[in-house]
């Protein structure tokens, strides 16, 4: 259970599972990456409204995916269901939608501005991958990490999105 006990006082709830997951918002943000890069090719970016609804929901989707996994993975172990437990892990999975919102948010300020949709497109993406980057310190930091510890997740997170970039390059055009 990714290094966590079963609370006994919640079935299968885990223990802290009322924290925030900031793992997941890394994930969150790496998958809002792959989502901007998979969609848009150079010569027909999708229109903002696209990008920001395949954003918020690629999100949720996988959110959900999260928490059932989970849930299903508690319930192998014997922990019971209940409404308690699932809150819990909604909310402990919840920050991986919370990624998906700065790069949408950047998407529709940048339309609304008037910026071409090519330029949405990579101003989101770069909005998602500093969110990366910054989840990634930010989850190191929670679990007492050293300084050099954070500056490598930086690092690592940085690189797995300039891998996005050119992957994107190479594949899409």
């Amino acid at each position: 259970m990714n290094g966590h006990r079963v609370a006994a006082a919640h079935g299968g709830a885990e223990r802290g599972a009322e924290q925030p997951d900031y793992a997941g918002a890394v994930y969150g943000s790496l998958l809002a990456a792959s989502v901007i890069a998979g969609t848009s090719p150079r010569q027909h970016p999708p229109a903002p409204g696209v990008l920001i609804a395949l954003l918020l929901a690629t999100g949720l989707v996988f959110w959900l995916a999260h928490v059932y996994a989970r849930l299903v993975g508690d319930r192998q172990r014997g922990a019971r269901l209940d409404w308690v437990e699932m809150r819990l892990v909604g909310r402990r999975e919840w920050p991986l939608v919370q990624a998906a919102i700065p790069p949408a948010a950047v998407a529709a300020v940048c339309a609304v501005i008037g910026l071409s949709d090519l330029a949405v497109v990579w101003s989101a993406f770069l909005a998602a991958l500093a969110g990366q980057v910054i989840w990634a310190m930010i989850a190191s930091a929670k679990a007492n990490a050293t300084t050099a510890v954070i500056v490598v997740s930086a690092v690592v997170n940085l690189v797995l999105g300039l891998i996005i970039v050119v992957l994107k390059v190479l594949i899409m055009h």
